[in-house]
């Protein structure tokens, strides 16, 4: 196994090595997006700008945003900048909400993406030569099989079981002792609750760190994961518009935030509101710029995410704050803005209370109403999880600012996902 303290030189740039670079394939990026894409050529001259106008990475702010109704409006191939022949694999969303958002890679994004992928999880703590355990589905989704090339391109031994089957999971964990994990964060509680069902000890398993995403999480699930397992736990960013998994890790050794693979992605944080760019250190909506991707060079998109920019710590590269919910999943009740990840906090202080949770919202008349079903655990369901039921409604009330009822549930109530959980059912018209 190698010593080295970084996956790549890169890593350790100066800040004015990253602007150097970074302006260099920012051109690169615009230049092919406004030479092969149409859709970009039109709204750089409606926007009144070209590429040759970037002399700065300030000057990013001057060209248009995309946002997913962008890749929605020009589907399937639309975005594309190579012929279709040139294609090496395409991804999409689910298209839950209308038509999919389609991604494509030559040969080369494919391998830019493993090798970045590879990186995350060399900063997560894996080596070559330990067993990753994936968990993320595969198929159209990013996250398996970017997962599965990213820990092959590591040298580690991959197990690709994919998302479901969970008592399979316990077994194939119990019995291939793998080091590794990458799930989604509220899987793998799903994959805790198996280890008890099946009187395992999850802190006696082979599990040294899981690396875990494609939906927000809370500190105090991480918590949650680590105690249980006795592992640690980190965060990975990614989406399908821009790449995959793999565009910010968070590091073992800080677990601070994620730091971005600036080299790949410039990121800005603006205004969700006014689209106005915002300092480092302000919260706002994640944008971001891929700067090497040939296939599909995506100009500033709108992720939707909230976080903020910081200073690089265990690497030079800036971090992005942990995600702390989606400003298209806030939730207005009663005039009081609501993030799901903000009742999962004060669920995960109540020792009574397991972190399978579901927002149910109606509306009775003018009013709406907020209900949160919530789990005991098994040891305390009865007198104590109803009690601190009844302490988690005062203390949502106190904290988040919004009367709910708290139902608190009998172990394996709450339907399970085998990705990325369903935490709000809206039932309200209008």
């Amino acid at each position: 196994m190698t010593s080295r303290p970084f996956f790549d030189a890169i890593e350790q740039a100066s800040r004015d090595e990253i602007t150097a670079l970074q302006t260099e394939r920012l051109r690169w990026s615009l230049h092919r997006a406004y030479g092969q894409i149409p859709h970009y050529r039109q709204a750089f001259d409606a926007a009144g700008v070209h590429p040759e106008d970037l002399r700065s990475l300030a000057d990013l702010a001057k060209f248009p945003f995309t946002t997913k109704h962008t890749l929605r409006d020009n589907y399937p191939f639309g975005m594309f900048a190579v012929p279709r022949a040139a294609i090496a694999r395409i991804h999409a969303s689910s298209g839950t909400t209308g038509k999919p958002t389609v991604v494509g890679y030559t040969l080369k994004d494919i391998e830019t993406w493993a090798h970045l992928v590879a990186r995350s999880i060399y900063a997560a703590g894996g080596r070559p030569g330990m067993a990753v355990h994936v968990a993320y589905g595969y198929g159209l989704f990013t996250g398996g099989l970017g997962a599965h090339y990213g820990a092959e391109r590591l040298g580690c031994t991959v197990i690709p079981i994919s998302g479901g089957q969970t008592e399979k999971q316990v077994q194939l964990i119990n019995d291939f002792r793998p080091d590794i994990i990458m799930v989604t964060p509220s899987y793998m509680l799903a994959i805790l609750d198996h280890f008890r069902a099946a009187g395992l000890d999850p802190r006696a398993s082979s599990l040294k760190t899981g690396i875990f995403g494609a939906e927000p999480w809370t500190n105090a699930m991480r918590g949650e994961i680590e105690q249980s397992f006795a592992m640690d736990a980190v965060d990975i960013y990614g989406l399908s518009e821009v790449m995959g998994p793999g565009v910010a890790q968070e590091c073992v050794e800080t677990k601070d935030g994620l730091h971005i693979w600036e080299d790949h992605f410039y990121p800005e944080v603006i205004d969700p509101v006014t689209g106005a760019v915002l300092p480092d250190g302000e919260p706002g909506e994640l944008v971001f710029t891929a700067l090497s991707k040939e296939a599909m060079p995506v100009i500033r998109y709108r992720t939707r995410d909230l976080t903020r920019l910081l200073p690089g710590t265990a690497r030079s590269m800036r971090r992005m704050e942990k995600v702390t919910g989606r400003s298209d999943d806030m939730l207005i009740v009663r005039g009081v803005n609501v993030f799901p990840t903000q009742v999962e906090d004060q669920i995960l202080r109540f020792d009574a209370l397991a972190g399978h949770y579901q927002i149910i919202l109606s509306r009775e008349g003018r009013m709406d109403d907020m209900e949160v079903q919530v789990e005991a655990r098994a040891e305390f369901f009865g007198p104590a999880s109803d009690e601190q039921g009844g302490a988690l409604a005062v203390r949502i009330k106190e904290l988040i600012g919004v009367t709910a009822r708290v139902t608190v549930l009998a172990p394996g109530a709450v339907e399970r996902s085998l990705g990325k959980a369903k935490r709000v059912i809206d039932r309200r018209q209008g």
